[in-house]
């Protein structure tokens, strides 16, 4: 799925990267930094702030030398699961995010242009219906199978025998099947009180109250689907020049795209399973990533692994405190702040597509 690209093909890349899309080596440096930084602060003040008050020092007292009492096991059994789950669920949208934009040649793609959201939201409102059995650990395996049964079926009617699975028709595959799936969940909550009662709290997306059994059931598919991300960098850049230009350096174009959409379902499908539907963090992450560092897909998707923590954490520590003692949950505030973004998206005329 990664084939090598010739000495000469590479060059020509460069080439037109360094005219439209690079960034100087110095100004990516600068970008990657302030955004570790970004992310340790975020790290620190998400294990410090909750939405019950407690003072900092007594907070890291607490962290070093737990005792046992409620405040210790608030931070150990709360706080600490909650920053590293938003920390991998963070960078696994932020990574899908960047994988759908090149796949489909579109800034405005999120995890619901491509039916990921919808897939997940009718699992869960079917299992919960037709069993009554609610919780998360409960349906987070369900949700994941609804996100990748989603994807196939986007693949599969934006594809035919005769024509390859083209980044237009991908987004009208998902866009359809999508409204289908929002149909069919709608029909079911309306009609039984205990998925709708379940439905509502989960899909407004919150980091709350997953523990590390979710945490250790969704790490291996995003690791994988960073890594498989990360190895399919050098032949999106490729596809990023059209299709027919793509084969002409190498690319398997098929493989590519299909290697994309397994990336995107591991990451997505998990991602969503395990917290809900986030909105706007897979839009604004990679938008942000492209600005700093460039169209180069490599940097692009090592940039929002890193900027994704950062954004989900913040968005959380916000839904924390802001009508304390009482929570938001963290998908309304996380569309909060990228609503902003999608705006300025729109109106750049110079990033109308990929």
């Amino acid at each position: 799925m990664t084939p090598e690209v010739d000495t000469a093909a590479r060059s020509r890349i460069e080439a037109r990267g360094q005219v439209t899309v690079t960034r100087p080596g110095s100004v990516k440096a600068l970008a990657v930094l302030g955004v570790l930084l970004a992310l340790v602060l975020a790290i620190i003040i998400s294990l410090s702030l909750g939405s019950k008050e407690m003072g900092i020092v007594q907070t890291w007292t607490y962290y070093f030398f737990p005792d046992g009492s409620a405040d210790s096991n608030i931070i150990h059994q709360q706080r600490v699961p909650r920053t590293i789950l938003g920390i991998i669920v963070g960078a696994a949208l932020g990574v899908a995010g960047a994988l759908m934009q090149s796949l489909t040649r579109n800034p405005l793609a999120d995890p619901g242009v491509l039916g990921i959201n919808a897939g997940a939201s009718v699992a869960v409102v079917l299992v919960v219906a037709l069993t009554g059995v609610s919780g998360i650990s409960f349906y987070l395996w369900f949700a994941f199978a609804g996100a990748a049964l989603a994807s196939i079926a986007v693949y599969s009617l934006g594809s035919s025998r005769r024509n390859s699975a083209t980044p237009v028709r991908l987004a009208l595959a998902g866009v359809a099947i999508s409204a289908a799936l929002q149909a069919f969940t709608n029909t079911i909550i309306l009609g039984n009180q205990t998925a709708f009662n379940e439905f509502r709290f989960w899909v407004s997306g919150s980091l709350e109250g997953r523990f590390y059994s979710v945490l250790f059931a969704i790490l291996p598919f995003i690791v994988v689907g960073i890594l498989l991300a990360l190895l399919l960098a050098p032949s999106l850049n490729a596809l990023a020049l059209g299709a027919e230009t793509g084969k002409s350096l190498g690319v398997r174009v098929g493989q590519t795209r299909v290697g994309t959409m397994v990336a995107i379902t591991l990451l997505c499908g998990a991602a969503t399973a395990a917290v809900g539907p986030i909105s706007f963090v897979g839009l604004a992450v990679p938008f942000a990533a492209r600005l700093m560092v460039g169209s180069d897909q490599r940097w692009v998707i090592a940039f929002s692994a890193i900027l994704g923590p950062a954004w989900l954490l913040a968005a959380d520590v916000i839904a924390r405190v802001v009508v304390r003692p009482e929570e938001v949950q963290v998908g309304i505030i996380a569309a909060l702040l990228g609503a902003p973004v999608f705006v300025a998206i729109v109106r750049r005329r110079k990033i109308a597509a990929l």
